[in-house]
């Protein structure tokens, strides 16, 4: 192991000041949902326009509260792609409907908008594409798309916080927007998320199913109704306490993760034969910098390399059709190369807005050695593979 401070592939940055605003929170004794939420609410939705936003315990969960929202339920198809956190197939799921998967775009490596009109079919009710490392999905064709066929879109924008597509943050266009605060992302609450919702009735539905469809008259309990079988999805005002500090870092923390990406290109060892993102700077909030290893490169070996060298490194993600559960559906190895291309080949780099310049430098300096090994690592395994 490197003698060097670890080097984790993310880490949160959460200063003294709301540090101790939490405190106050605690010491206030209105923990859970109230006024800090709402006004984590009203920012949320200053920040996109103007729209309702409701905050969300889990991006997950505002996922799911969208599904509830379309009454998306069994019979029902909501196309997506395999390459995301698997809780972008497992709400779909849980909703009782099926989820269709749409091979990836091999550069952009978000869902192929040119696959997409093949996949629909009288039972699909919704379109749920992933914004993968906070690279926008084209919302132009997106939506053209999804206006010719008279479907809903259910964004996860889980990372994609800060992005734009034509100069206009993600969550201020769009139908049902889901962006996620979870501690890896761009700005965090610890845990938490949010819903873009379009108009007053929808946020209302999103707060009946994100508490039990619990209704009542103004702050009484006397009359309470309960008119659908919400679930439990509020965020509390310890979690929205921290999202109110790092909203104002939000530009800052972008331009920085920009700087950084800018760093990686520059310095990257082209010969090396990994593929490295799209070039983006004018959409993407580079939530993170996933470059591919060379087929021929065993990444457990890689991994292991990189963290003797004191780099922490993460995958994001693995084809999820490949899972047990979706393998279940009659999903198997070759229905979407690009995404298994890509799942096996991926790795996340350091990327957070508290990293030096002299990060990327170490970082990419420990590249070349531990992709020497794991290639090595793989031609041992070739010819090992011959003899038997």
């Amino acid at each position: 192991m490197s003698t060097s401070k670890f080097l984790p592939f993310t880490r949160p940055t959460i200063d003294e000041a709301t540090i101790a605003a939490v405190g106050e929170v605690l010491r206030s004794g209105w923990i859970t949902s109230g006024p800090k939420v709402r006004e984590f609410e009203a920012q949320l939705s200053a920040l996109f326009g103007g729209r309702p936003v409701r905050a969300m315990s889990s991006a997950t969960g505002a996922m799911e509260v969208a599904l509830a929202m379309l009454n998306v339920g069994p019979g029902d198809e909501v196309i997506t792609t395999p390459l995301s956190w698997v809780a972008t197939a497992n709400v779909v799921l849980r909703a009782g409907a099926r989820p269709v998967f749409v091979d990836c775009d091999a550069r952009t490596r978000n869902i192929d908008l040119g696959l997409i009109e093949a996949a629909i079919t009288p039972r699909t009710r919704a379109l749920l594409p992933v914004d993968l490392a906070g690279l926008p999905v084209d919302r132009d064709r997106l939506y053209a798309l999804a206006g010719a066929h008279r479907l809903r879109v259910i964004e996860d924008a889980a990372q994609s916080m800060g992005a734009n597509w034509g100069g206009r943050a993600i969550g201020s266009i769009g139908d049902l927007v889901s962006i996620s605060f979870h501690a890896n992302k761009n700005i965090t609450s610890t845990e938490g998320g949010c819903l873009v919702l379009n108009d007053a009735d929808e946020a209302r539905s999103c707060e009946l199913w994100r508490l039990q469809g619990a209704a009542r008259s103004g702050d009484s309990w006397d009359g309470m109704d309960v008119t659908l079988a919400g679930g439990k999805h509020n965020l509390t005002d310890v979690a929205a306490c921290i999202g109110l500090g790092q909203l104002p870092q939000l530009a800052a923390f972008t331009a920085r993760r920009r700087e950084l990406a800018r760093r990686y290109f520059a310095r990257f060892d082209r010969t090396l034969g990994c593929e490295l993102p799209p070039e983006d700077f004018a959409h993407c909030n580079w939530h993170m910098f996933q470059v591919l290893l060379p087929e021929a490169a065993v990444r457990s070996v890689f991994i292991s390399r990189m963290r003797e060298a004191g780099i922490g490194v993460g995958v994001h993600y693995p084809a999820m059709h490949l899972f047990t559960l979706f393998r279940k559906l009659g999903y198997q190895p070759g229905d979407f190369p690009q995404a298994e291309r890509i799942g096996r080949s991926t790795v996340s780099l350091p990327m957070f807005p508290a990293m030096a310049d002299g990060d990327v430098e170490r970082v990419l300096a420990a590249l070349g050695p531990a992709l020497h090994d794991a290639i090595a690592a793989g031609a041992a395994g070739a010819a090992r593979s011959k003899r038997a």
